[in-house]
Order: C-alpha cells, then structure tokens, then sequence
C-alpha cells in the first residue's frame, strides 16, 4: 500500500521512503494496528505458555537471548524489582498522581543456559522468584507483569520479536562481538535500550541518537574500571542497595542469591552491573517518557525499521562481490513455460553453471572462515 511494489525485500534501501511517512498520521494508524495485532499475538502465547494474563495495551520490554554474565540479564531483573519496589512505595504513601505517570509494562524473558553454566541458572531461578511475588500481587493490578518463556527458539523469537515494543540489548561493553538480534528488533517496529557494545554503535549511528535509548561505560571505561576494581571504595547505588537487601530479606522467596548479590559489590563487579545500574534506571525513565506519548514513539520506530538497509545481508553480499570477489550479479529469470523444449534445455544447462557459481561462494565462504555472523548481520566492508 505505501511502498508499491515487493521489492523491498530484495532492497532494504528501498525503506528509506518511509521516514518521509514516519508523522503521517494515517500511515501511523496502519503501523499501530499492525504492532497491536502481534501483541495481541503475543500476549495469547504468553497465557498459553506461562499461564500468565498480560495486558497488549501495555508496553511489551523484551530481553531475549543466551543466559550470560556479560548479557545482563541479572541487570534487567534488578531493575523489574525496583521498578517494584517504587510502585508499592508510591501506593503506601498515596502518591496516585504519580501512580498515575508509571507506564503499564510487560517484561519479557527468555533464552537457555549453558548446561554446566550455574550462574545464569542462577539468574533465570532469580528471575522466575521475582516473577512470581510481582504476579501474584494483587495490589499493583496490570502496572508490572514479568514472564520467563521457556523452550526459546526460533519459533517462538517468531511470535516474541513482532510483538516487541521495547528491546534490551545490555551486554557488558567489549563482551559483545556484535550482536544480530538487535538488528531484526529494528526491523519489526521495535526501539533499542543499549549498552555501548557491539552493532549498537552501528545501529546509533544509522536511526540516530534520538531513536535509542543507550546508556552505561563505553569499551575503554569498562577496561579502566576492571584493573581498578580490587581498589575502589565498597559503594552501591542507594536503589540497587535497596533492591539487594530486599532480596536477603526473603521478599522475593526463600532463596537469599547470596552469590549473585555478591557479585555487585565494586571488587567483584567484572560485568559491571553495579557500575550501570544508575544509569541503566535513567535510560529506563527516559524510555517510559517516550512511550506515554504514542504518536512521536511511533514515529521513531518507524524511522528505526527505515534505517536498517546499512545491516542486510544482501548489502554486504553485494559489496563482496563488487570490491573482493570482482564477480557481477546475475538476474535469475524462471523458465518460460511456452519456450521450447531446446531453449529449456539451455536453461538447465544456464542453472547448472549458476549452481556451480553459488557452490563455488558457498565454499569460499568455508574456506577463508568468514564469521557468518558478520554476513548475517551486515558487518562487511563499511
């Protein structure tokens, strides 16, 4: 309807044209249904998979990946459990014009451990006891609801990453290689939350800093701070000290997460969780502000799905094969049904040869070991 014709897919520059459209409000009104159908999608997945009922009004913040250290999902957690922690505040001293200012929201995990791996099963266990104390509380209604889904792959990222309002991408700076799943995120109508790692950087620089909400030490910082860690003063953020001592007391269930909560402390803090969180919460607030004004949040998504042709593969292949394998592209045409039996002949015998070519590529590709993740995501020649 917007675009013409199909191709597009074939193009990904070809969505450039929709930034022009980003603030009209029809065009705007097509997007909106569009999200809230595959949120209406997901929260149906969500009550069937997790037994859980969740709002699709509400915003959908989506972290999605391998359970690990470094991607912070123990971070995210904390953060749901202050986020908690405030609105039980704020009802206990009948602050309702505040109340009133907290953004409905869904936080969404899922992801696998490493069989042997006991810290990230550790965090998954912390993630399901919070989950379990916020959604059994009646008194917060449909303002926080968290859900761990299990089995993820890529079926299920199927349904999770359309219906995505808000997506995580938290790792430590200078753990992350890249990263792809950020990408797809853009491309479905999603805004990033992101530390400053990996194609993070990249996506800023294509949808622009007014489209991401990124936070935290940069590569060089994290360094400093790790040959620095056994020598600096033991100090917490007050709301992280806050939420860690609330989980000691057994607020969250009977598991005290000693060792997790240990690891916040500055001479242990490799991962930087305790370093970030302040700055993580502020991203979080200014995310919240965006949100609760639907026109302009739409309008940013729309120009963050625009601004990732920079990361298709199709854009890299391409480059490839103009300025390393200096090879010209060749238009595939299907076979005339009407043509004769010897130009079909001549088309098998065209096909076979472009089988050859791609097969000659393809072991190419095996050959000189290029990271697949790089062609994946786009991270060829700049």
């Amino acid at each position: 309807k917007w675009l013409g014709p199909h191709d597009w897919v074939h193009d990904l520059g070809r969505l450039e044209r929709l930034k022009e459209l980003s603030s009209n409000p029809e065009f705007q009104r097509d997007w909106q249904e569009m999200k809230r159908y595959n949120k209406r999608k997901l929260a149906e997945f969500i009550e069937r998979t997790c037994d859980v009922d969740v709002d699709a009004d509400a915003m959908f913040d989506v972290h999605v990946k391998r359970i690990h250290e470094y991607k912070r999902q123990f971070m995210n957690i904390l953060g749901v459990a202050y986020r908690y922690l405030r609105i039980l505040s704020l009802l206990a001293e009948e602050k309702f014009d505040e109340l009133r200012q907290v953004v409905p929201k869904v936080v969404i995990f899922a992801g696998k451990a490493a069989p042997n791996y006991s810290v990230a099963k550790d965090v998954i266990k912390l993630i399901i006891a919070i989950a379990d104390t916020i959604n059994s509380d009646t008194r917060i209604g449909g303002l926080l609801k968290v859900v761990f889904i299990p089995n993820y792959n890529v079926s299920v990222a199927e349904v999770i990453i359309p219906g995505s309002d808000l997506s995580q991408h938290i790792s430590t700076a200078g753990f992350e290689a890249s990263g792809t799943s950020n990408m797809k995120f853009c491309m479905n109508g999603s805004l990033l939350l992101g530390s400053r790692d990996g194609a993070n950087l990249e996506i800023e620089q294509s949808v622009g800093r007014a489209n991401i909400f990124m936070f935290g030490a940069n590569t060089k910082e994290v360094r400093t701070l790790q040959t620095t860690m056994q020598y600096r003063k033991p100090q917490l953020d007050g709301r992280l000290a806050h939420v860690t001592q609330e989980i000691r007391s057994g607020r969250f269930g009977p598991t005290s997460f000693d060792s997790l909560v240990d690891s916040l402390l500055p001479e242990n803090d490799r991962y930087m969780v305790g370093h970030d969180f302040g700055s993580y919460l502020e991203a979080l607030e200014v995310s919240d502000a965006a949100f609760r004004k639907p026109e302009e949040w739409t309008a940013k998504t729309i120009v963050s799905c625009a601004s990732m042709s920079r990361f298709s593969s199709d854009r890299c292949i391409r480059e490839y094969a103009e300025k390393i394998w200096n090879v010209e592209p060749h238009q595939f045409r299907p076979p005339n049904k009407n043509t004769s039996s010897s130009s079909n002949n001549n088309n098998k015998n065209n096909n076979n040869n472009n089988n050859n070519n791609i097969n000659n590529i393809i072991i190419f590709f095996f050959c000189v070991g290029l990271p697949w993740g790089w062609v994946r995501g786009g991270r060829g020649l700049k």
